[in-house]
């Protein structure tokens, strides 16, 4: 059977694929285990309406577009935003430019003229404390009125816990700070993963015996800086891992990047796109004495990286 086919819609319904589905509707930042439990209430809500599932999300976030001098550490950029939802199980996602026009936008307005014209919604789902429309006035209550007034279903779920413990994606970005990794693993319910392209360094781990592919994460990303033991995605292959990131202080020339030496692996990764999921923290970034006691120290560390991914 043919994989499902996962339509993004961008600003407009010109397609019509997604019109009269039932939308789960939020930022989706993560796509953390509580967005998930809104996904699955939207699916079940579609299954008794016979109507395709989608998500109505934002880009850029609207935290980004209010506050730009103070960028969100983002869990997951659009790319990876949209791949994560489409392994949800949805048909699609619509995804609307957040941008001066969208933010004067009344609640109201956005009913009528998003949920109800554009795209002529059978049900809208959200979290308890989503808000949307100017000044953050679409309460669910609201929304619960205006559904029944336009004739569309409006499902709110109630907070998602975990052991007693609310999750979101603030405590996953401390998680990560802090590097916490199993616990940001546990709330998000996959191993946090970061994807780009392989670009060109100044070779110096290939002259220490480890040479690595080279990722720019984004200038807000809150990773805290050390050494990870890392699993990498390229294409259809696996490829255990460990990885630096942050200034490397021994040859600190102020570029923040992700380093990964890919284990057992030979071959050229220049321009392309890898996937690194983090699986435990090695240590923090350290100046040693000479260069012979960092090549010793990387030795360690992907001693440690290989028996730390043995036991995930």
């Amino acid at each position: 059977m043919a994989p499902k086919r996962f339509l993004v819609v961008r600003d407009t319904a010109s397609d019509g694929a997604l019109r009269g589905a039932v939308l789960a509707m939020g930022n989706f930042d993560g796509v953390h285990r509580g967005h998930q439990a809104v996904i699955a209430a939207a699916i079940d809500r579609a299954r008794g309406l016979d109507q395709p599932t989608g998500v109505l999300t934002f880009e850029p976030h609207p935290r980004d577009f209010f506050n730009p001098g103070e960028p969100l550490f983002r869990l997951t950029d659009e790319a990876a935003k949209l791949r994560l939802l489409a392994a949800n199980g949805l048909d699609g996602a619509i995804v609307l430019t957040f941008n001066a026009a969208l933010a004067s936008l009344t609640a109201e307005h956005f009913v009528t003229r998003i949920l109800v014209e554009q795209f002529a919604v059978s049900g809208v789902v959200i979290g308890f404390n989503f808000h949307f429309g100017k000044n953050r006035t679409g309460s669910p209550d609201f929304l619960a009125a205006q559904g029944a007034r336009y004739g569309f279903a409006v499902d709110v779920v109630a907070p998602f816990e975990l052991n007693g413990r609310p999750v979101s994606s603030g405590p996953i970005r401390d998680a990560l700070t802090d590097a916490r990794l199993n616990d940001a693993a546990t709330l998000l319910g996959f191993p946090w993963f970061v994807s780009g392209e392989v670009k060109h360094g100044d070779k110096r781990g290939r002259e220490l015996g480890f040479p690595t592919a080279n990722l720019s994460l984004a200038a807000s990303c809150g990773l805290r800086h050390g050494v990870y033991a890392v699993r990498v995605g390229l294409g259809d292959q696996r490829y255990d891992g460990v990885a630096n990131f942050g200034r490397r202080p021994m040859f600190d020339s102020g570029v923040i990047l992700l380093e990964v030496f890919l284990f057992d692996f030979a071959g050229d990764l220049y321009g392309r796109s890898i996937d690194v999921a983090f699986i435990d923290w090695i240590r923090e970034e350290a100046v040693f004495g000479s260069v012979g006691e960092l090549i010793s120290a990387m030795q360690d560390d992907a001693a440690k990286a290989r028996a730390a991914l043995k036991r995930a």
